[in-house]
């Protein structure tokens, strides 16, 4: 197909999902496509998970739940702590945890953290211990009539309770009743990265490295369990009580051995092979993580058009052309070049070096990635919540009525897994 032609097939696409016109008489492509298309193509913010060195580190304990109780150090290779951790994510992975029936019983339900189209995500209490957790509530019935959301559900879940890194959110247990599916995952007070992003107009270059280093760990990590991560996005990383980073939403992540071919991401950050209906590879959060960097310090997108045609979109990306401020320094520049960049045999962390290109490079200068995964670096910002529960971070929602649940399963031979 020639280059016109598929970004024209993806636009179209990408305009089913955004219009929610697929499936009527505007639409002109074939039914499959459709089906597709509003199975897979992400386009708009939907609902959230919840929305080395030379001298490298290795981990000292193994407990779950983030860099405030694993410890690393300098004394060997970064690359074997990676290997150990792989090891301790496959063996959660082929053992997956079973989802009590018990649904909300043992949880207080406080407030609406956010909304999406296939369900809620609120703040609950448990009732013995007073701890708050994130609660992702989805109804079954709207996964089932979009027949990929089922494996986009099941594979979040399993990843969700494999990964164990600083930068990651977790699942802390998973629940299903009659009508829904829940993932209780640790509460992360601190809001969005893309809120503070708004309010701030855009981040200094010093803000967005501390941010970067520890996105460029979290990929680094998640490449080497093997996983493809595909909707890199300021809306998707969450900011702890320290000012620390979570990375959230694993919808669209999944094991890959070496290229994929589904249609998913976010327009603006999408890679330009997946534009072109190419097979792509693990490069793609590469692209986006160099998306994520300028957004962070210009304010706004590489490839931001002010038209509502996504084909000028979709064309100024796969030219890859970025234009930069005048407040990008000569290093931040060269670096979003080499990440931002359609040759995939130039594209840094797809090359020989893997991610010490990125980390080792001079806009990384002085990071210390060690103290980084400790949580010993002061956050450039420290959001203001007055405890563990305090939600101002956060947006308000109007309350959604009370959740029904019916008197019969439903689903049950497709939810058996869950």
């Amino acid at each position: 197909m020639p280059e016109w032609g598929r970004l024209q097939h993806f636009k179209c696409l990408l305009t089913c999902r955004l219009t929610g016109s697929a499936g009527g008489n505007r639409c002109c492509l074939a039914a499959p496509l459709r089906s597709e298309a509003m199975a897979e193509v992400k386009s708009v913010p939907t609902l959230k998970s919840y929305s080395p060195l030379k001298s490298s580190p290795s981990t000292q304990s193994s407990s779950r739940g983030g860099g405030g109780g694993k410890k690393f150090s300098s004394t060997s290779d970064y690359k074997q702590t990676l290997n150990r951790l792989k090891v301790d994510f496959e063996r959660r992975y082929q053992n997956p945890r079973v989802a009590s029936e018990s649904g909300l019983d043992d949880y207080d339900v406080l407030r609406t953290l956010g909304t999406g189209a296939f369900g809620v995500v609120r703040l609950i209490r448990k009732k013995k211990s007073e701890e708050y957790f994130a609660m992702k509530i989805v109804s079954k019935e709207r996964i089932i009539r979009q027949k990929q959301q089922l494996q986009h559900m099941l594979n979040e879940k399993r990843i969700l309770q494999s990964v164990e890194f600083p930068f990651l959110v977790t699942m802390e247990s998973c629940y299903k009743d009659n009508s829904f599916i829940y993932l209780a995952m640790p509460f992360v007070s601190g809001g969005e990265l893309y809120s503070l992003l708004r309010k701030n107009k855009r981040f200094g270059e010093d803000q967005a490295k501390f941010y970067g280093a520890q996105v460029a760990l979290a990929v680094e990590y998640l490449h080497h369990l093997g996983l493809i991560y595909r909707d890199l996005k300021p809306e998707n990383i969450l900011i702890d009580a320290k000012g620390y980073v979570k990375i959230t939403d694993f919808g669209f992540c999944k094991l890959i051995r070496d290229r994929t071919w589904t249609l998913c991401g976010t327009p603006e950050y999408l890679a330009p092979e997946i534009i072109q209906n190419k097979g792509y590879g693990k490069s793609v959060d590469w692209w986006s993580f160099g998306v994520l960097l300028y957004e962070m310090i210009a304010g706004y997108s590489p490839f931001y058009t002010h038209s509502a045609d996504q084909m000028l979109l979709f064309e100024k990306i796969v030219k890859g052309k970025v234009r930069f401020p005048s407040n990008f320094g000569t290093d931040i520049r060269n670096l979003i070049q080499s990440l931002v960049q359609v040759d995939l045999t130039k594209r840094f962390g797809n090359l020989k070096n893997g991610t010490s290109d990125i980390k080792q490079h001079a806009w990384f200068r002085g990071t210390n990635w060690i103290g980084l995964l400790n949580g010993e670096v002061t956050a450039p910002f420290i959001p203001k919540v007055a405890g563990p529960g305090d939600t101002s971070q956060f947006d308000a929602y109007e309350e959604p009525p009370e959740l029904m649940v019916t008197s019969k399963c439903l689903y049950v031979k497709e939810f058996a897994d869950f």
